[in-house]
Protein backbone atom coordinates (compact mmCIF):
# COMPACT_ATOMS: atom_id res chain seq x y z
CA UNK A 1 0.00 0.00 0.00
CA UNK A 2 1.02 3.45 -0.89
CA UNK A 3 1.34 4.16 3.10
CA UNK A 4 3.55 1.80 3.40
CA UNK A 5 6.30 3.30 0.45
CA UNK A 6 8.74 5.39 2.84
CA UNK A 7 11.84 3.45 2.90
CA UNK A 8 14.97 5.31 4.80
CA UNK A 9 16.09 2.22 5.49
CA UNK A 10 18.02 1.61 1.41
CA UNK A 11 19.38 3.39 -0.83
CA UNK A 12 17.66 5.53 -3.37
CA UNK A 13 18.66 3.86 -7.56
CA UNK A 14 18.09 7.47 -8.59
CA UNK A 15 19.62 10.54 -7.07
CA UNK A 16 19.36 14.41 -7.56
CA UNK A 17 23.13 15.46 -8.66
CA UNK A 18 24.31 17.93 -6.28
CA UNK A 19 26.61 20.42 -8.40
CA UNK A 20 29.73 21.43 -6.52
CA UNK A 21 30.06 24.64 -8.51
CA UNK A 22 26.07 25.53 -8.62
CA UNK A 23 25.58 29.72 -8.12
CA UNK A 24 24.82 30.53 -4.55
CA UNK A 25 21.71 32.28 -4.48
CA UNK A 26 20.26 33.44 -1.03
CA UNK A 27 16.53 32.07 -2.17
CA UNK A 28 14.39 30.59 -4.98
CA UNK A 29 11.43 31.73 -5.84
CA UNK A 30 8.72 29.18 -7.65
CA UNK A 31 6.07 30.02 -10.06
CA UNK A 32 2.96 28.54 -11.39
CA UNK A 33 1.95 30.85 -13.81
CA UNK A 34 3.86 31.74 -17.33
CA UNK A 35 2.59 35.51 -17.33
CA UNK A 36 4.10 35.49 -13.61
CA UNK A 37 7.47 34.52 -15.09
CA UNK A 38 6.66 37.29 -18.07
CA UNK A 39 6.79 39.69 -15.59
CA UNK A 40 9.80 38.98 -14.02
CA UNK A 41 11.81 38.73 -17.14
CA UNK A 42 10.70 42.14 -17.64
CA UNK A 43 10.80 43.93 -14.77
CA UNK A 44 14.09 42.69 -13.26
CA UNK A 45 17.52 42.81 -14.89
CA UNK A 46 17.69 38.52 -15.26
CA UNK A 47 20.32 36.39 -16.30
CA UNK A 48 19.98 32.82 -17.30
CA UNK A 49 21.39 30.39 -14.73
CA UNK A 50 20.86 27.28 -16.43
CA UNK A 51 18.22 24.47 -17.30
CA UNK A 52 15.76 22.33 -15.70
CA UNK A 53 15.37 19.46 -18.22
CA UNK A 54 12.51 17.20 -18.56
CA UNK A 55 11.00 15.18 -21.80
CA UNK A 56 8.70 18.15 -22.06
CA UNK A 57 12.04 20.08 -23.20
CA UNK A 58 14.37 22.70 -20.93
CA UNK A 59 12.93 25.11 -18.61
CA UNK A 60 15.18 28.20 -18.02
CA UNK A 61 16.20 29.35 -14.04
CA UNK A 62 17.19 33.27 -13.59
CA UNK A 63 18.77 34.80 -11.39
CA UNK A 64 18.75 38.24 -10.20
CA UNK A 65 19.52 41.05 -7.75
CA UNK A 66 17.39 42.91 -5.60
CA UNK A 67 18.45 44.60 -2.34
CA UNK A 68 21.60 43.57 -2.53
CA UNK A 69 20.58 40.05 -2.14
CA UNK A 70 21.05 37.08 -4.47
CA UNK A 71 17.80 35.25 -6.01
CA UNK A 72 16.48 32.51 -8.73
CA UNK A 73 13.30 31.79 -10.00
CA UNK A 74 12.00 29.39 -12.31
CA UNK A 75 8.20 28.05 -13.65
CA UNK A 76 7.32 25.05 -12.03
CA UNK A 77 5.52 21.96 -13.30
CA UNK A 78 1.47 21.72 -11.65
CA UNK A 79 1.14 18.85 -9.40
CA UNK A 80 2.87 17.39 -6.33
CA UNK A 81 5.64 15.25 -7.99
CA UNK A 82 6.68 17.32 -11.06
CA UNK A 83 7.09 20.31 -8.94
CA UNK A 84 9.26 18.39 -6.33
CA UNK A 85 11.25 16.84 -8.82
CA UNK A 86 12.02 20.33 -10.26
CA UNK A 87 13.30 21.76 -6.47
CA UNK A 88 14.77 18.44 -6.77
CA UNK A 89 16.59 19.43 -9.64
CA UNK A 90 18.05 22.74 -9.17
CA UNK A 91 20.91 21.08 -6.78
CA UNK A 92 22.26 20.83 -10.44
CA UNK A 93 22.74 24.56 -10.87
CA UNK A 94 21.52 26.30 -7.89
CA UNK A 95 23.16 26.12 -4.42
CA UNK A 96 20.76 27.48 -1.92
CA UNK A 97 18.63 25.72 0.88
CA UNK A 98 15.55 27.99 0.80
CA UNK A 99 12.53 28.00 -1.62
CA UNK A 100 9.44 30.03 -1.97
CA UNK A 101 6.62 28.37 -3.37
CA UNK A 102 3.22 30.46 -3.62
CA UNK A 103 0.29 30.42 -6.19
CA UNK A 104 -3.86 30.14 -6.23
CA UNK A 105 -5.60 27.74 -4.84
CA UNK A 106 -9.18 27.04 -4.34
CA UNK A 107 -11.18 28.13 -1.25
CA UNK A 108 -12.92 25.73 1.32
CA UNK A 109 -14.28 28.69 3.15
CA UNK A 110 -16.61 31.54 1.71
CA UNK A 111 -15.96 33.88 4.24
CA UNK A 112 -12.46 34.05 2.70
CA UNK A 113 -12.25 36.89 0.33
CA UNK A 114 -10.80 36.64 -3.29
CA UNK A 115 -7.11 36.80 -3.53
CA UNK A 116 -6.76 36.89 0.05
CA UNK A 117 -3.26 35.44 1.22
CA UNK A 118 -3.36 32.21 2.71
CA UNK A 119 -0.81 30.93 4.97
CA UNK A 120 -0.88 26.86 5.34
CA UNK A 121 -0.21 25.69 8.69
CA UNK A 122 -0.16 21.68 7.79
CA UNK A 123 -0.89 19.64 4.83
CA UNK A 124 -3.41 16.54 4.43
CA UNK A 125 -1.33 14.25 2.02
CA UNK A 126 -4.30 13.40 -0.50
CA UNK A 127 -1.52 12.77 -2.81
CA UNK A 128 1.62 9.89 -3.33
CA UNK A 129 5.02 11.80 -3.84
CA UNK A 130 5.05 12.61 0.18
CA UNK A 131 4.78 9.03 1.04
CA UNK A 132 7.74 8.25 -0.40
CA UNK A 133 9.72 11.25 1.94
CA UNK A 134 7.99 10.70 4.99
CA UNK A 135 6.02 8.46 7.39
CA UNK A 136 2.74 8.09 6.55
CA UNK A 137 0.33 10.16 8.68
CA UNK A 138 -3.07 12.23 7.50
CA UNK A 139 -0.86 15.38 7.69
CA UNK A 140 2.21 17.26 7.51
CA UNK A 141 3.13 19.85 9.50
CA UNK A 142 3.91 23.45 7.80
CA UNK A 143 6.68 24.19 9.22
CA UNK A 144 7.14 27.71 8.19
CA UNK A 145 3.74 28.98 8.97
CA UNK A 146 4.50 30.85 12.08
CA UNK A 147 7.59 32.61 9.60
CA UNK A 148 5.50 33.47 7.19
CA UNK A 149 3.33 34.92 9.36
CA UNK A 150 5.39 37.15 11.16
CA UNK A 151 6.57 38.21 7.68
CA UNK A 152 2.89 39.21 6.57
CA UNK A 153 2.20 40.89 10.01
CA UNK A 154 5.40 43.26 9.31
CA UNK A 155 4.85 43.88 5.55
CA UNK A 156 0.95 44.91 6.92
CA UNK A 157 -0.61 42.24 4.71
CA UNK A 158 -4.22 41.08 5.57
CA UNK A 159 -3.38 36.97 5.87
CA UNK A 160 -5.74 33.77 7.23
CA UNK A 161 -3.61 31.06 8.78
CA UNK A 162 -4.65 27.05 8.25
CA UNK A 163 -4.71 24.06 6.94
CA UNK A 164 -4.24 23.28 3.22
CA UNK A 165 -5.49 19.98 1.56
CA UNK A 166 -2.94 18.67 -1.00
CA UNK A 167 -4.84 16.54 -3.82
CA UNK A 168 -3.45 15.01 -6.81
CA UNK A 169 -6.94 14.96 -8.76
CA UNK A 170 -9.07 18.49 -8.88
CA UNK A 171 -11.55 16.73 -10.72
CA UNK A 172 -12.07 14.43 -7.82
CA UNK A 173 -12.48 16.90 -5.81
CA UNK A 174 -16.07 15.49 -4.20
CA UNK A 175 -18.57 17.06 -1.87
CA UNK A 176 -17.96 14.49 0.74
CA UNK A 177 -14.43 14.90 0.80
CA UNK A 178 -14.49 19.11 0.67
CA UNK A 179 -16.88 18.40 3.62
CA UNK A 180 -14.55 16.64 5.77
CA UNK A 181 -11.01 18.71 5.25
CA UNK A 182 -13.64 21.58 5.92
CA UNK A 183 -14.72 20.39 8.93
CA UNK A 184 -10.68 19.45 9.54
CA UNK A 185 -9.93 22.97 9.29
CA UNK A 186 -9.00 23.19 5.52
CA UNK A 187 -9.26 26.47 4.35
CA UNK A 188 -7.64 25.84 0.54
CA UNK A 189 -7.22 22.93 -1.97
CA UNK A 190 -3.90 23.00 -3.89
CA UNK A 191 -1.59 20.11 -5.45
CA UNK A 192 2.12 20.70 -3.97
CA UNK A 193 1.95 21.58 -0.45
CA UNK A 194 2.17 18.50 1.22
CA UNK A 195 4.90 16.86 -1.02
CA UNK A 196 6.97 19.97 -1.04
CA UNK A 197 7.05 19.84 2.49
CA UNK A 198 8.07 16.06 2.86
CA UNK A 199 10.73 16.50 0.61
CA UNK A 200 12.05 19.74 2.68
CA UNK A 201 12.19 17.67 5.54
CA UNK A 202 13.86 14.72 3.99
CA UNK A 203 16.47 17.07 2.00
CA UNK A 204 17.04 19.19 5.00
CA UNK A 205 16.07 22.33 3.21
CA UNK A 206 13.37 24.87 3.54
CA UNK A 207 10.07 25.83 2.05
CA UNK A 208 8.29 29.54 2.60
CA UNK A 209 4.17 29.03 1.60
CA UNK A 210 1.78 31.12 0.49
CA UNK A 211 -1.36 30.65 -1.66
CA UNK A 212 -3.75 33.34 -3.03
CA UNK A 213 -7.62 32.66 -2.38
CA UNK A 214 -9.49 31.97 -5.99
CA UNK A 215 -12.13 29.46 -6.63
CA UNK A 216 -14.85 28.90 -4.23
CA UNK A 217 -15.54 25.24 -3.55
CA UNK A 218 -18.03 26.25 -0.20
CA UNK A 219 -20.65 27.37 -2.48
CA UNK A 220 -23.99 25.12 -3.87
CA UNK A 221 -22.29 25.08 -6.90
CA UNK A 222 -18.42 25.74 -7.79
CA UNK A 223 -17.69 29.65 -8.24
CA UNK A 224 -14.95 30.45 -10.15
CA UNK A 225 -14.47 33.97 -8.79
CA UNK A 226 -12.98 35.58 -11.49
CA UNK A 227 -13.93 37.70 -14.73
CA UNK A 228 -13.09 37.18 -18.24
CA UNK A 229 -8.98 37.94 -18.52
CA UNK A 230 -8.61 39.12 -15.18
CA UNK A 231 -5.57 38.89 -13.34
CA UNK A 232 -5.44 41.36 -10.49
CA UNK A 233 -6.35 38.80 -7.56
CA UNK A 234 -5.88 35.73 -9.39
CA UNK A 235 -2.68 33.23 -9.55
CA UNK A 236 -1.65 35.55 -12.73
CA UNK A 237 -1.29 38.71 -10.44
CA UNK A 238 2.04 39.76 -10.56
CA UNK A 239 1.85 41.86 -7.02
CA UNK A 240 2.22 38.25 -5.72
CA UNK A 241 5.23 37.97 -7.15
CA UNK A 242 6.69 40.77 -5.37
CA UNK A 243 5.37 39.78 -2.31
CA UNK A 244 6.85 36.71 -2.48
CA UNK A 245 9.85 38.51 -3.43
CA UNK A 246 9.76 40.46 -0.22
CA UNK A 247 9.15 37.47 2.08
CA UNK A 248 12.75 35.99 0.38
CA UNK A 249 14.42 39.22 1.58
CA UNK A 250 12.94 38.78 5.42
CA UNK A 251 13.88 35.10 5.38
CA UNK A 252 17.28 36.15 4.17
CA UNK A 253 17.86 38.75 6.83
CA UNK A 254 15.84 36.76 9.31
CA UNK A 255 19.22 34.18 8.67
CA UNK A 256 21.54 36.57 8.90
CA UNK A 257 20.17 38.04 12.37
CA UNK A 258 20.47 34.49 14.07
Amino acid sequence: MITETFDNKTEAIINPYKNPEAKKVDACILTFSNEILQHVLEAYDCEKIGDLYSSNGAKPVYGFSYKGKEFAVYMSFVGASACVGDIEDTSMILNTGKYIVFGGSGCLNKEIARGKVMVPTAAFRDEGTSYHYAPASDYITVKSSEVVAAFMEQAGLPYVLGKTWTTDAPYRETRGNFEKRKNDGCISVEMECAAVQAMCDFRGVDAYFFFTSGDLLDAPKWDARRQENQKKHTQHDPGHFDIALELACYITDEATAE
